[in-house]
């Protein structure tokens, strides 16, 4: 499809500009993204709230498929021109959009970010990081790119330090604001493998937002909760309410299932970041207003901060299990982790364990408490320190570290090992016809971020500064100008030559267990690609490295949370063993996918999505 057919088919993109004119007479931070319709044309919400105890039943279990898995929640869709599995149907649509235009992964990813920056705001936007892994089909590798931004240049560790409570940064409020790399992160990606011009790729979300989308069932619940915590007394927020006005809809509350949610000043914002490029954020008129506002609360983010920020490509670290390359970034996140509880179970036979079997899960996740302890210890910016990374991601420190894993009884204590001398997210996964396939995460952190809306932008700034360490001699250890050390981590695998998977689980410090199960049920246990992510998980909290993100009183050797789903009687086994058991949470990570496959001469993709959420995977 031609550009021209393309934008004809979305007419009311082209009358953005134009209403945006109409909508500058709004006051500042007055995007009221929930205003309603009058009471005489709004229809009742449907009274099921999803969490209602008549529909809490784990004795009930999903309709019988008669061909696969049968816990796979449905198949997952396939093409052979492109694909795209995000977070939401509409976002998952406009990258289909992007790439039928003859748009490149790059320019869908770009795309179905800034939607989700409208239709997702609890785990993502332009005032959080962003990292991506591309697999370049001119070169054969996989490139991988750094988004992250750093701590304000004004603000020291002194300051840091008094604001700080029990020993961590609080997750509201300016102590935690970094600069956003998000939009950078965009621009650079968009330098090297664009195909559509900039403007074009952000029409759809700011139709959007002008025009409001509905909001689904877990978005709409994860809003009010977080807004609740926005209103809370003593909550260490400068202001509320810009995000109670750009969030709350008509009760301050935020929207209902359903609701249609529009956020005009994030339309304004996304026109002057696609009529100006990345300079009208770091360097232009966002950047001042930025600027302006955390002058106005007593923040320390400036102008001059984001000036200085860039994005960098980075080299992926990779590692082979069982005859599949998985490949992670380094930097300041946690993406070693993966590599690192891989490298030490490949030193038993899951396989022989059995899928969902005690034995599976404890072997698992004793590998990620010892690499847990070394992320807490090592993980950092390496612009500030030296990380021993190829020494933690080696074979030979695996098999050193495996030899710590008792197959029939938990360890009673694990340490970080000895180094030579020297809360949320969006994930989403795209490819193209080329194949080009664009593995990409971006995050505000803890819930929606800082709490923080500058006037009149219409996005929040993230937390992630709460990952700092205060300790002293700590690599993680604040300074002006550091980044913080990353929970976000995009995931991707290879095999021989050719690329497989480009996948994420999101959530914190589930997202490295996360993506070890992942491998685990595809390359151990065969899973395809939407049943390996179906599949029931088990989230391990706690370690005796404190990484400010464990809930007190944790018992000694952490909590391990089960899905639903697992076996009774391999929870009763894992009790056995030694391991405190926690409830599911609904803290298990959500997934997307997008698989590269060979018929013959045929290129064909496989795209799978997140059923624990509200995510949709289509390709063409």
């Amino acid at each position: 499809m031609r550009r021209r057919t393309f934008i004809a088919a979305m007419p009311a993109v082209t009358l953005a500009p134009a209403a945006l004119a109409q909508s500058n007479s709004a006051p500042p931070g007055g995007g009221q993204g929930g205003a309603p319709m009058p009471a005489s044309d709004a229809t009742p919400a449907p009274a099921w709230p999803q969490d209602e105890a008549r529909f809490l039943r784990p004795d009930v279990q999903a309709g019988d498929r008669p061909v696969g898995a049968s816990f796979a929640s449905r198949t997952a869709a396939y093409g052979t021109h492109g694909a795209a599995g995000t977070a939401h149907p509409l976002a998952t649509q406009a990258g289909i959009a992007i790439l039928r235009a003859g748009g490149s992964a790059v320019d869908a990813a770009i795309t179905i970010n800034s939607c989700l920056g409208l239709l997702e705001p609890t785990a993502c936007g332009i005032g959080g990081d962003c990292y991506a892994m591309v697999w370049d089909p001119a070169t054969r590798k996989v490139m991988g790119l750094a988004g992250s931004g750093a701590s304000p240049m004004g603000l020291s560790l002194e300051t840091v330090r008094e604001r700080a409570r029990n020993g961590v940064l609080p997750a509201l409020g300016a102590i935690s604001v970094s600069v956003p790399g998000t939009v950078d992160a965009w621009w650079t990606l968009h330098q090297s493998y664009g195909k559509l011009p900039w403007r074009d790729l952000f029409m759809p979300a700011i139709t959007m937002a002008l025009e409001g989308a509905p909001v689904p069932d877990m978005i709409a619940w994860y809003i009010r909760r977080n807004l609740l915590a926005f209103r809370r007394p003593n909550n260490g927020l400068e202001e509320a309410d810009n995000a109670l006005r750009t969030y709350g809809m008509a009760d301050g509350a935020g929207p209902q299932t359903g609701q249609v949610f529009r956020n005009p000043d994030l339309a304004r914002t996304y026109q002057m970041i696609a009529e100006g490029g990345r300079d009208a954020f770091y360097a232009g008129p966002i950047a001042r207003t930025i600027d302006a506002y955390f002058r106005r609360i007593g923040g320390w983010l400036r102008a001059e901060d984001l000036a200085r920020h860039r994005s960098e490509w980075v080299q992926p670290h990779s590692t082979d299990y069982r005859g599949t390359t998985v490949h992670a970034l380094g930097e300041n996140t946690q993406g070693i982790a993966t590599l690192q509880m891989l490298n030490m179970l490949e030193h038993f036979d899951l396989k022989g364990a059995g899928f969902q079997s005690a034995q599976s899960i404890h072997l698992q996740a004793e590998a990620k408490r010892l690499a847990y302890e070394d992320r807490a210890r090592y993980y950092a910016d390496p612009k500030f320190t030296d990380l021993p990374v190829e020494w933690l991601v080696s074979k030979e420190y695996a098999a050193q570290r495996a030899k710590l894993i008792r197959p029939d009884r938990i360890a009673p204590n694990v340490q970080p090992g000895n180094a030579p001398g020297r809360g949320d997210t969006t994930y989403f996964s795209c490819a193209d016809y080329s194949g080009m396939m664009v593995s990409m995460i971006q995050s505000n952190f803890r819930g929606m971020g800082s709490g923080l809306v500058a006037d009149g932008l219409g996005f929040m700034f993230q937390d992630r500064g709460q990952l700092f360490s205060l300790q002293n001699g700590h690599p993680n250890i604040y300074a002006p100008g550091k980044r913080p050390f990353q929970t976000i981590i995009p995931g991707f695998a290879t095999r021989g030559n050719d690329p497989w998977m480009s996948f994420g689980v999101m959530g914190g410090d589930m997202q490295p267990q996360g993506q070890a199960q992942i491998i685990v049920n595809t390359v151990d246990y065969g899973l395809e690609i939407q049943s390996a992510g179906d599949s029931p998980r088990w989230h391990h909290e706690g370690s005796s490295e404190v990484m400010g993100e464990d809930a007190p009183g944790l018992p000694d050797t952490g909590l391990l949370r089960l899905e639903t789903g697992v076996p009774e009687k391999t929870r009763a086994e894992l009790a056995n063993m030694g391991w405190t058991i926690g409830d599911p949470d609904g803290g298990f990570g959500r997934y997307q996918c997008v698989e590269h496959r060979r018929d013959g001469n045929s290129r064909v993709y496989a795209a799978a999505s997140e059923m624990r959420a509200d995510g949709c995977a289509l390709a063409y």
